[in-house]
C-alpha cells in the first residue's frame, strides 16, 4: 500500500508543529467531516491546533484499504503501518472506531488515538480541540501536551 502525502509547504518547507500547538491527525473519507474508521479511512487531514487557531498541513491519502468486513487478508499484508508512518509527526488521532492492534500500534508511536462516536465535521473537532488546549486541558490531554513539549512537564523535588 502506497501513501500519498498532499501538503501545504512555506517558504522554509514542511515544518514541525508551532510552539505550544499539536499535530492531529481526522480520519475522513470526504475531506470535510470526522466520518471514517481507521482501518477504512482512505484520507487523513492532518492540523497543527493550538489555544488560538488551527492550520491545514496535509492530506496522507491510502488506496488500499480496509472494507470493514472483520475479515483479515492473508498474512504479510500489512495495511496499518504504512498509516503509522504517516501519521508519525502526529500527536492525536481521530476516528470513529480503531481496533486493538491498530490502537497499541497508533500508541506505541507516540500517538494518542480518540475514539468520537458519531460522524461529525472536522471543522467540530478542531474547534472542540482548539478550546480544550485554550482552557484546563483534562488530563489524558495535559499527558499528550507535555509528551510533544508544548507544555513544561511537571518537576518533582526528592523531598515531594
Amino acid at each position: 500500500m502506497s501513501a500519498l502525502h498532499l501538503r501545504v509547504v512555506g517558504p522554509d518547507g514542511a515544518a514541525a508543529p508551532p510552539p505550544g500547538s499539536l499535530r492531529v491527525a481526522i480520519a475522513t473519507q470526504d475531506m470535510k467531516n470526522l466520518n471514517a474508521h481507521f482501518g477504512s479511512a482512505r484520507r487523513f487531514a492532518i492540523y497543527d491546533v493550538s489555544p488560538v487557531e488551527w492550520s491545514f498541513v496535509e492530506t496522507v491519502s491510502f488506496d488500499d484499504v480496509s472494507d470493514e468486513s472483520g475479515k483479515h487478508r492473508t498474512e504479510g499484508d500489512d495495511r496499518i503501518t504504512p498509516k503509522i508512518d504517516g501519521l508519525t509527526a502526529c500527536h492525536l488521532l481521530f476516528c470513529l472506531a480503531i481496533g486493538g492492534p491498530s490502537a497499541a500500534k497508533i500508541v506505541s508511536a507516540g500517538i494518542h488515538p480518540v475514539k468520537i462516536p458519531q460522524p461529525q465535521s472536522i471543522d467540530a473537532v478542531l474547534e472542540r480541540t482548539r478550546a480544550m488546549l485554550s482552557g484546563s486541558p483534562p488530563p489524558w490531554l495535559r499527558k499528550v501536551l507535555a509528551g510533544a513539549g508544548a507544555v513544561a512537564k511537571p518537576r518533582f523535588d526528592e523531598e515531594d
